[in-house]
């Protein structure tokens, strides 16, 4: 079985002398030429701040080894405001910066030193550049300058950021209510908007729209594996949501209805297949397989939504359903050589790179082996607390 500690020993692996953390290959080692990325840097300041908590030694080093590329590394636009999304890419993206924001609340509720301020300038930004009051959602993507916003919307960034402002709201000092009522929120609004279009598409989830949030289902239908905008639906991001959609109600007054959203997108997301082992990248508005690569993060959503369906609604045939899948990710994905799960394979379990290289970062399969058996609350890192 994949164990916690030699996954952290693996993520620590990416961890770069002269800042921050790299894209880890297959051979778990910093891939060469890859520029520094905010999305990398943050969800593995983020894995560390879970091992801080756990109170794993060396833990605490690598948080703040993090939280310093974060602040004051180049990743950071000081001119500007906020990240980069890359060395070499200018664009201030909302997944980017929602992965900042998760960094710096978990690094402030494990006590790390900067988190606080991390998590207080991440919030700035994201609540005056990318959380749009009027539509109860994210916008995606700024200029450097934060003078042009692009017109695509997108629903990936905003599952992610739902996740990180649930866990700023556990992060923020106790005295401080207002601000943790409003984050949460505005994380059942977006989620109510999700629950929306998911009765619409019969539970398959668009993920890209136009300015005015109308949803787009032939987009990229000529880039059908892209890495962050696939065309049609994504089996593995339903399962996100239904996870969140019960972190939302456990922290809010939801409507009855967001059950019902977790346990169908858990249903029409299970449904997924083409006769293969796992679960597919990608399906069609009819269901069928459009991306039969078997990604490694599909199947550690899948275990972790079963884990948490199992645990708010008492049912466990969603813990079965999830032995399972994490029995087959331990056949097919666990790599004995690094310690982590290979990120992609071939719908018959070869290995493979067609939508990604190498096996990047620690977040999904960390979160998978912490979710088994806890308490289901606004965030995982409140839960560990």
């Amino acid at each position: 079985m994949t164990d916690l500690d030699r996954l952290l020993d693996f993520a620590a692996r990416s961890r770069l002398p002269g800042g921050g953390f790299g894209y880890l290959g297959d051979d778990g080692r910093v891939l060469p030429g890859r520029p520094l990325e905010t999305w990398i840097v943050a969800r593995m300041t983020h894995v560390f701040g879970l091992a801080a908590l756990l109170g794993r030694p060396g833990a605490d080093e690598l948080v703040r080894h993090g939280v310093v590329a974060l602040t004051e590394g180049p990743l950071r636009d000081r001119e500007h405001g906020g990240w980069r999304a890359s060395t070499d890419d200018d664009t201030k993206a909302a997944y980017a910066h929602a992965f900042v924001l998760l960094a710096g609340s978990t690094a402030a509720t494990c006590g790390a030193e900067g988190g606080d301020e991390l998590l207080r300038e991440a919030l700035a930004v994201w609540q005056r550049r990318f959380w749009d009051d009027g539509a109860g959602m994210a916008v995606e993507q700024w200029d450097r300058s934060w003078s042009r916003l692009d017109d695509y919307r997108g629903l990936n960034a905003n599952m992610h950021g739902v996740e990180a402002t649930l866990a700023a709201a556990d992060a923020l000092p106790v005295a401080d209510q207002d601000g943790k009522r409003r984050l949460r929120g505005q994380a059942l609004r977006t989620t109510e908007r999700v629950l929306a279009w998911g009765r619409e598409f019969d539970w398959l989830l668009p993920e890209h729209f136009t300015p005015d949030w109308t949803p787009l289902p032939e987009y990229n239908r000529d880039r059908p594996a892209d890495p962050f905008r696939p065309y049609g639906a994504t089996p593995g991001h339903l399962f996100e949501w239904a996870r969140l959609a019960m972190h939302v109600r456990s922290v809010t007054s939801p409507p009855a209805e967001l059950r019902d959203l977790a346990r169908n997108l858990f249903r029409q997301a299970s449904a997924a297949g083409d006769g293969f082992p796992g679960i597919p990248y990608t399906v069609d508005w009819d269901g069928s397989v459009v991306v039969g690569a078997r990604m490694h993060w599909v199947l550690c959503e899948a275990v972790a939504a079963g884990y948490v369906l199992a645990e708010a609604f008492g049912d466990e045939g969603y813990r079965e359903q999830a032995a399972d899948w994490r029995a087959l990710g331990e056949r097919m994905f666990a790599d004995p050589t690094t310690g982590s799960w290979h990120h992609e394979l071939t719908p018959s379990g070869e290995v493979a790179s067609g939508t990604w290289a190498g096996q990047p970062d620690a977040y999904h399969l960390a979160q998978m082996l912490l979710l088994d058996g806890r308490p289901v609350r606004g965030s995982l890192a409140a839960a560990l607390r």
